[in-house]
């Protein structure tokens, strides 16, 4: 069974074998139908009964399939109506890479007859990837000589999609220096190309960073980025120069192996690593570089072999000086072989002064002498510092130098000089000796100390505890040593009544200041004074700065009622018409105080009343005024108590009391008060007197009469003493002062002055009313007590 299975199976493997074999000699187009790649899997793509045209059920009748190459099936039919459907989701960039356009072919084999038809699929692309950097940090390295327009190719960036959805362009982030450009090679695939916009600067700017973003085609596009870090590399635009092109030398023959035939000399004005110089021999011969040693960082020639003159008389050596930027410079030197100056000069010094005073002018820094064991020209020698030293050499006898300083040191400026003595025989070749000596610059007290201000301002606030420290003055002196210690001292104050020495100190040391005692600031608000820096040196120099202080005001002053005064033996009291209108004024409380600022705003208020809601104080005036109008109900004595309080922090405040009296219409005088005037009446014998002529009228009218008489006679005796004040007989005149308006009273009325008696200062004690003589309005009950009111007060009714 197995065996004639397989032979069945392989029977058809050839028949279909040659059936493609012989149609695949068809010239029949295939059939193109597309698809967008992710679309899920059994989505539609065609109706293949429909395109072929067959049937719907005869694809079902003649076993219809799909085949295709290495049978990767991407598609299947559906038996029952014929449509083509995707197997699987299709991923085009798994299928084809960066081939365009990815096409799939495959057939629809029918096999009973046998038929088939080719077919193909194009998966379109779809913008699923983002463009990706591999390298997510670029670094590049660009030389500030760079010029403008130098291109720099960035690597690119790499998408998976094709087509506009692969990369379309290069952008960077905003800056002054570059702008890219989005190039295309030959594969079509585009990088990015830096170009430069203006020239680099790397002491402005030493390095950038800069985003470089890859945008693709799609809708919307995606986007991917890397940072490009860029450093900016100093030029090096200064080759190295020698000191003379072309140095002749004489070297004597026995001259000793490791001697210094000379010293070759280069310098490079760039800095840094560009600045620094090796020297080499350059082209040199085999011979020479056996005879001559070369040291590459001091540029010293010395001899590595013993010289011959009868072998060679003269050699060209070639110095090639290069720094590390490769920028090199070069020079000669012709060494030419003589017969023996052997002897370098020898330097002795006899006396030296290490340290001089600055400001001190042609000082003797060293004596020496100098000598060669040479003779003639081999002999003669000529002595030599280096310049821009503020020294000379003097020559004094044969072959005996000073070393003087040139101008006054500074030493603020410098302090220290390497001084090189160098001494040069004359001989052939020349032969040098070079002494060392270090000069130092000792200080002079020639600068005064500075203060860092010219002048300083401190504030403190009032009623400060004794040692409190205001502030500090600093200066600074150059100079070292002594010189440089400052001393701080008050100066004597400008204005001889300012007690200085009682308010501050200073700390002579530091420069602190400090409160010797609590200020106040309504005695004084600020003061000056000078204060003086002292150094330690001889002579002291010193300076002086300007110091102001400032005094804060506390709040520590109460409220002051100036009126109604206080401090009377009697309240003053306020008369007030019953007639009064709202608003009229009463009396107004005055006070001040001592503070100033906000410490000084002053509101009133109205903390306790006989009768609330009668009378009103304003806040901001201290105007007492009544709120309402005035009824027969109201009391006749009324007592405010008002308080002032200030604006500090915390607030300070002053109450005072204000009696008040109302009265009808001011023809009434200053009451005593009613307890007062109902005891009088009480004891008032004129009741006694009325009540016993009345019950004795028809016995006794004479007696009466009499005593009627006598009692009249004694209550007016009484009331010319009221109050202490003496009221004169008889009428007033009829000269009256008017007050009339709004608030005031429209009654006219006489005032007498009432003055202390017997101490004969005539001390001004207070004023009544003097009531006129008006009509009398009321009878009956109310006569009676106005008679009874009035002559309580004493005054004569007629």
């Amino acid at each position: 069974m197995e065996a004639s299975r397989m032979l069945i199976c392989k029977q058809r493997q050839v028949l279909y074998f040659f059936i493609f074999l012989g149609l695949s000699q068809a010239s029949t187009e295939p059939r193109r139908y597309s698809v967008v790649e992710e679309t899920e899997g059994s989505s539609f793509v065609t109706n293949l009964p429909k395109d072929l045209g067959l049937g719907q059920r005869e694809l079902t009748r003649r076993g219809a399939r799909v085949t295709s190459k290495g049978n990767k099936l991407h598609m299947q039919i559906d038996q029952e109506t014929g449509d083509l459907l995707l197997n699987e989701k299709l991923d085009r960039e798994e299928l084809c890479g960066h081939t365009e356009p990815c096409v799939l072919r495959f057939q629809v084999l029918l096999e009973n007859p046998l038929e088939f038809f080719q077919a193909e699929i194009q998966v379109i692309d779809i913008n699923d990837h983002a463009p990706v950097f591999v390298e997510r940090d670029m670094v590049l390295k660009i030389s500030e000589s760079s010029p403008t327009g130098t291109a720099l190719p960035l690597k690119n960036a790499q998408d998976l999609d094709v087509g506009q959805n692969n990369i379309e362009t290069y952008i960077i982030s905003p800056n002054s220096y570059f702008h890219v450009l989005t190039r295309k090679r030959s594969d079509g695939r585009k990088y990015p190309e830096l170009v430069l916009n203006k020239a680099l600067d790397r002491e402005e700017e030493p390095e950038l960073r800069l985003t470089l973003t890859a945008l693709d085609g799609g809708s919307p596009p995606l986007s991917g980025t890397a940072q490009i870090y860029i450093e900016v590399v100093d030029i090096n635009d200064n080759a190295p120069e020698f000191e003379q092109p072309f140095y002749r030398v004489q070297i004597p023959e026995d001259s000793p192996i490791g001697f210094l035939i000379v010293k070759v000399s280069a310098t490079d004005v760039d800095t840094g690593a560009n600045g620094e110089i090796s020297y080499s021999l350059f082209q040199a011969s085999e011979e020479i570089r056996k005879t001559f040693e070369l040291n590459p960082i001091t540029g010293d020639i010395r001899l590595k072999k013993q010289l011959d003159f009868e072998d060679i008389q003269s050699y060209e050596v070639n110095i090639e000086a290069k720094d590390a930027g490769s920028l090199s410079g070069k020079c000669t030197v012709l060494t030419q072989v003589m017969d023996v100056n052997d002897n370098a000069p020898e330097v002795t010094m006899s006396a030296l002064t290490r340290q001089i005073p600055e400001n001190s002018p042609e000082t003797v820094v060293a004596v020496f002498s100098v000598s060669d064991l040479d003779s003639e020209d081999n002999g003669k020698m000529s002595c030599s510092i280096q310049d821009n030293l503020p020294f000379f050499l003097k020559s004094s006898l044969k072959n005996f130098y000073t070393l003087v300083t040139e101008k006054p040191m500074d030493r603020e400026t410098r302090a220290e000089y390497n001084i090189t003595i160098t001494v040069t025989d004359m001989g052939t070749p020349r032969l040098k000796t070079q002494h060392n000596i270090t000069v130092l610059v000792s200080d002079v007290n020639d600068n005064a100390p500075v203060f860092t201000q010219t002048s300083y301002t401190f504030f403190i606030r009032e009623n400060n505890s004794p040692a409190l420290h205001i502030g500090s003055v600093s200066a600074t002196d150059t100079d070292a040593g002594a010189n440089a210690q400052v001393t701080y001292s008050l100066l004597p104050p400008q204005d001889p009544s300012l007690p200085l020495a009682s308010l501050v100190s200073i700390n002579a040391d530091n420069g602190h200041l400090f409160a010797l005692r609590a200020l106040d600031f309504e005695a004084l608000q600020a003061f000056e004074f000078l204060v003086g820096a002292t150094d330690r040196g001889a002579p002291a120099l010193s300076s002086q700065a300007l110091v102001r202080v400032q005094v804060l005001d506390a709040n520590d002053n109460a409220p002051f009622v100036l009126y109604p005064p206080q401090n009377g033996s009697a309240p003053c009291t306020e008369l007030v018409p019953r007639a009064a209108e709202p608003g009229y004024l009463v009396s107004k409380v005055v006070a001040v105080d001592g503070d100033s600022g906000q410490n000084a705003w002053l509101s009133y208020q109205l903390l306790k009343a006989t009768e609330p809601g009668l009378f009103g104080v304003w806040a901001h005036n201290g105007e007492v005024r009544t709120a309402r109008l005035l009824s027969e109900r109201d009391a006749a004595k009324h007592r405010l108590l008002l308080l002032v309080k200030d604006n500090g922090e915390p607030p300070r405040s002053a109450s005072v009391t204000l009696h008040v009296l109302l009265v009808d219409g001011f023809s009434q005088p200053y009451l005593p008060l009613p307890e007062a005037a109902a005891d009088a009446a009480q004891a008032d014998p004129l009741t006694v007197y009325l009540v016993i002529a009345l019950a004795s009228v028809s016995s006794l009218f004479l007696f009466s009469v009499l005593a009627f008489i006598a009692g009249r006679l004694c209550r007016r005796s009484r009331a010319a003493w009221v109050g202490g004040c003496s009221v004169p007989e008889g009428h007033f005149p009829g000269h009256l002062v008017d007050i009339s308006g709004t608030g005031t009273l429209s009654q006219s009325y006489q005032y007498e002055v009432c003055l202390m008696g017997g101490t004969g200062t005539e001390e001004f004690k207070f004023m009544k009313p003097i009531i006129p003589n008006l009509p009398v309005r009321d009878t009956g009950r109310n006569v009676g007590k106005n008679e009874n009111f009035r002559n309580s007060f004493g005054f004569n009714i007629q």
